[in-house]
């Protein structure tokens, strides 16, 4: 652990007093505060354990960036990014302040962008003693941080304070805001943590793309011991952690990068890990990760006990589990590698028909990358019992406040600059859909990622699947060639073409909304629904 200064800053700034102030506490007397305000318990492997009231998980259709001379013309305004005026951000932003200034509130210095060239300096006001563990946990955390240097962006966050929707301008009581003009991000009414990590990562897609020309992404990569960088996209469910977690690669980070002009660089100081059925045989470095420090979230114990069950989601199925990247045993420190070398877009897919690995060139990888699909499945979402198709652009759209053609050319540019390989993996289904065929093993997912990082499929011969267009590899180490191609796999030829298509026409459906945006690249790479079978 290291040494903190015990000057306090200024908060002026903010119009915060410093009376009942707590600053930079070390990770033990944030967990004794939190024992002490009632706000958890310990337990037995160490972890603090909280509950985040009401809301367990992010509130999407609550998040709202001011409108302004800085952001009108420049946000992809509409049911993702709401608009909110400077005047209700002013009046919330009053609130807040009278709301802390009343009470005692925890306040630490921390850092996003472990890349030096990126860096950007993030003070985080919090209500409860429990948000500051998780902003330790989660951002970058130095020894040499200048309390009386005003930060790049300040975090307010006040799960007491509810704001009034009939004259805030707010949808319901709680609430995350982004002002870009003023550097504030404001939450109020949600003790969700993921609010606060999610507010950064959205400053961060805004500002790295437009005044770096450095790609953010939601994604996880790891990387080897020749220098040789893999990114991994996909949404919950389709293996982002379990494929990106190698014994034999260093991670670089589970969630949050920047792709800049000579790196792959993590966002984070930390991981913010799902718990739902988690195991030590499953997920042996998450569970060993959970000890004095970590922060689990909505979890329950076995009755009577303080063992945690990780099966029980009475809760939510969203429980979580936030620890310092160090608690995971090959993490690269600092969390920087070379630009990468490969690029895996994750899928699962329910409908049974893309292929288990294929590649990408450019005009295909920025259409799946705009596309972002997948279907959702259960355990990861709330009232889904069975996969559900979903998009979601740039493998992230929750958090991408500039238009998603945006983020996809600038993916193009990087591609041809560094000569890189993307392709795309379904960890879905194969032999027929959901509830007929069966999940793609992940033994030989693992294979094929393997074969990839490796080089071994860089003189393969390819064949392009007729649909989408995808360049399917005729063979691949340790994976049984009969299942490379999908329609193979099914007993039904013309079942097949018919769910290929079905598939293919929920791709169109929603690039339609992005094809005025797009180039002639991703137009040109989209799927073809095919009126006869095969």
């Amino acid at each position: 652990m290291y040494e903190v200064s015990l000057a306090k800053p200024d908060l002026n700034y903010l119009g915060l007093g410093t009376s009942f102030m707590k600053y930079q506490l070390s990770v033990p007397e944030l967990v004794e505060e939190a024992l002490q305000n009632g706000e958890g318990t310990l337990a037995d492997n160490g972890a603090l354990a909280i509950d985040t009231g009401k809301f367990t998980g992010r509130s999407p259709k609550d998040r709202y960036i001011v409108a302004d001379a800085l952001t009108n013309d420049s946000v992809w305004w509409g049911d993702i990014n709401i608009k909110i005026t400077t005047a209700q951000f002013d009046t919330l932003y009053n609130k807040v302040v009278a709301y802390l200034n009343d009470k005692q509130f925890y306040v630490r210095d921390a850092f996003a962008c472990a890349d030096p060239a990126y860096e950007i300096s993030i003070r985080v006001v919090t209500e409860t003693a429990y948000q500051s563990l998780f902003a330790h946990n989660l951002f970058l955390r130095k020894q040499d941080t200048d309390p009386a240097v005003q930060p790049d962006w300040t975090i307010l966050a006040a799960p007491g304070m509810e704001a009034d929707p009939a004259t805030d301008g707010t949808r319901q009581g709680n609430f995350t805001i982004i002002n870009f003009s003023k550097k504030i991000i404001l939450i109020g009414g949600s003790g969700y943590t993921g609010e606060i990590k999610k507010g950064i990562f959205s400053v961060l897609n805004f500002l790295l793309p437009t005044e770096k020309k450095t790609l953010s992404m939601h994604c996880s990569a790891n990387v080897g011991a020749d220098g040789d960088t893999a990114i991994f996209f996909g949404l919950s469910g389709t293996g982002k952690t379990t494929l990106s977690a190698d014994e034999k690669r260093g991670l670089i980070g589970d969630d949050e990068h920047g792709w800049g002009e000579t790196s792959v660089f993590n966002f984070e100081g930390g991981c913010y890990a799902k718990c739902v059925d988690l195991t030590a045989e499953k997920e042996p470095q998450i569970f060993n990760a959970i000890c004095f420090g970590a922060l689990l979230e909505n979890i329950n114990y076995f009755p009577g006990t303080r063992s945690v069950d990780y099966e029980d989601v009475s809760k939510t199925e969203n429980t979580r589990v936030a620890y310092p990247i160090e608690y995971i045993s090959n993490a690269v420190q600092p969390s920087v590698a070379p630009v990468p070398k490969n690029i895996f877009f994750l899928t699962a897919d329910a409908l049974g028909v893309l292929p288990p690995i294929s590649r990408l060139n450019r005009g295909q990888a920025m259409f799946h990358f705009i596309s972002g699909y997948t279907a959702k499945v259960a355990g990861t979402e709330a009232g889904v019992t069975e996969p559900q198709l979903t998009f979601s652009a740039c493998f992230g759209k929750a958090f991408m406040p500039l238009h998603p053609t945006k983020y996809a050319e600038l993916l193009g540019e990087k591609m041809d600059k560094h000569q890189v390989n993307v392709w795309l993996i379904n960890t879905g289904w194969s032999g027929g859909p959901y509830g007929i065929g069966k999940r793609i093993k992940l033994a030989h997912t693992r294979a094929m990622i393997t074969a990839a990082l490796n080089g071994e499929l860089d003189e393969m011969t390819y064949y392009a699947d007729p649909v989408f267009g995808l360049q399917i590899p005729e063979s691949c180490p340790d994976v049984p060639s009969e299942i490379l191609d999908p329609r193979n796999t099914w007993s039904d030829g013309a079942a097949y073409d018919a769910k290929a298509n079905e598939l293919a026409a929920a791709f169109l459906g929603n690039f339609s909304a992005f094809e005025p945006n797009a180039n002639a690249e991703m137009r040109a790479s989209i799927p073809k629904v095919r009126e006869k079978a095969f």
